[in-house]
């Protein structure tokens, strides 16, 4: 695809637009971090950056784009892992992080009316403080809603609550031809032709750029009961796993953590964990409206985890011990980039029943490829979270060996008839493990459906499915 470089005379349309030379960044004044995400592993400047604060400026700024074939690139936070906020093809950059606003609390609805530059940190705060619950719940508590929406974000509630698209009632999204459409909303029930709200969420801004979302609440629980359950290895710990689902006592979330990332995590917050002893853990957490509800159900699982070879089952029923313990599993991914030169990350997500079976062939792995690889996360939904360390490999050896590992445990998922990406989404680095993992047809309806909603591909272009 052939694209419009960016000229004075487009800056000067934009600056227009926008009227604050403040919030138009070009040349020398684009920071390094618009040239990456978290990760960092994709890099390329955007030619502009513009920080919007409307849907009319973003919609004046996609016609326009259109109509010059112009790339753009849409960015909240820029804490995602794939590359998804990353400019491969220059153009313009979109940041909507300064649409920040709670727009509606409707309580008879149930829902919450917000801009995509809203925080999750602040959107739960919000909520929370008004006894209501947002339960989407992803370690990145930093990251935008637009940025949660655009990944379906999942985290460490799915087990019982479910992910971000279950939360997401209605949208206003600019389409790339700057037209501003309304899709959903606040109704609970909706059979009115296709769903076009559902591709939205979890396009990677492929689609459109989300300017307003409504989401689902629910009531805050009124109690939360965490157990660290410490086991003697690995294997012991990930078997229990399918016991667990079995028993129909459905945790809040099940996260299972190895010593070693327990250690990091210490080592980057400057506080020690509640137990650090043992070689593998399941962390549980179980809530609802009363303690002897809750007390039925940890109960249960406490004499299940113990009959699995648990070496203990330590209580967390404070709401100090419990923010320690879950502030130390929401440092992991930090701890682990701490702990090396560069690191590269697999999100395959399996059937809940092979939970144990892909985890056990994650931790033998290193040894068959010489290369470190620490893991953690969510054995309750079968998301898991593998992250390949460079340490002091040389650039071509680690290429090699993160490649060959990386092959290795995307083909293994897909022997479990799991997928590519369980929360982190495809973007531009994950693209080749998608196209090997789906059936052609499919990827072939995915680029229709891109050229349906884009047919000059502006919009966030080379990412998700795009060659």
């Amino acid at each position: 695809m052939n694209y419009k470089a960016i000229e004075q005379k487009d800056i000067d349309f934009i600056l227009g637009i926008i009227n604050d030379k403040e919030r138009v960044l070009y040349g020398e004044a684009i920071g390094e971090d618009y040239s990456h995400d978290e990760l960092g592993g994709t890099s390329s400047y955007p030619e502009v950056v513009v920080k919007v604060t409307s849907p009319l400026e973003i919609s004046q700024i996609m016609k326009y784009a259109y109509e010059m074939v112009i790339p753009v690139t849409p960015r909240g936070a820029g804490t995602g892992l794939v590359g998804s906020s990353v400019a491969i093809e220059k153009g313009i950059m979109i940041d909507t992080s300064l649409m920040n606003k709670v727009l509606e609390l409707d309580e008879e609805n149930l829902t919450i009316t917000v801009e995509p530059g809203v925080l999750l940190m602040e959107l739960s705060a919000y909520v929370e403080e008004r006894d209501f619950f947002y339960p989407p719940d992803p370690g990145e508590k930093s990251a935008t809603i637009g940025g949660n929406i655009s990944t379906n974000a999942g985290g460490m509630r799915a087990v019982k609550y479910g992910v971000t698209r279950d939360y997401v009632r209605g949208l206003e999204v600019v389409l790339p031809n700057g037209e501003i459409v309304d899709l959903g909303g606040k109704v609970v029930k909706n059979s009115s032709g296709y769903a076009l709200k559902d591709l939205i969420v979890g396009s990677e801004g492929t689609l459109g750029i989300i300017t307003k979302a409504t989401l689902k609440l629910l009531p805050l629980p009124k109690k939360a009961i965490s157990l660290l359950v410490p086991f003697p290895s690995l294997e012991a710990a990930i078997r229990t796993v399918p016991v667990i689902i079995r028993s129909k006592a459905i945790p809040t979330a099940i996260e299972f953590m190895q010593r070693e990332v327990i250690m990091d995590a210490e080592e980057y917050l400057g506080k020690k964990f509640p137990d650090n002893t043992s070689d593998a853990y399941l962390l549980l957490k179980f809530d609802g409206n009363s303690t002897e509800e809750i007390e039925r159900d940890y109960a249960k699982v406490a004499n299940l985890c113990m009959e699995q070879g648990a070496l203990d089952i330590l209580i967390s029923d404070t709401e100090e011990r419990d923010e320690s313990i879950w502030k130390a599993r929401g440092a992991f991914l930090e701890a682990i980039k701490g702990s090396t030169t560069y690191m590269d990350e697999v999100d395959v997500v399996v059937p809940r029943n092979c939970v144990n079976t892909m985890v056990e062939y994650m931790h033998s792995l290193h040894k068959e490829v010489d290369i470190r690889i620490k893991s953690f996360g969510h054995a309750g939904d079968g998301n898991l979270h593998a992250y390949i360390l460079k340490d002091d490999l040389s650039d071509e050896v680690w290429e090699e060996r993160m490649s060959l590992a990386m092959e290795k445990i995307y083909r293994k998922a897909q022997e479990l008839n799991g997928q590519v990406s369980g929360e982190h989404g495809i973007g531009y680095a994950k693209k080749p493990y998608l196209k090997e993992s789906l059936d052609p047809m499919v990827i072939s309806i995915m680029q229709g459906i891109k050229k349906s909603f884009d047919p000059k591909n502006i919009l966030n272009p080379r990412k998700v499915c795009q060659i």
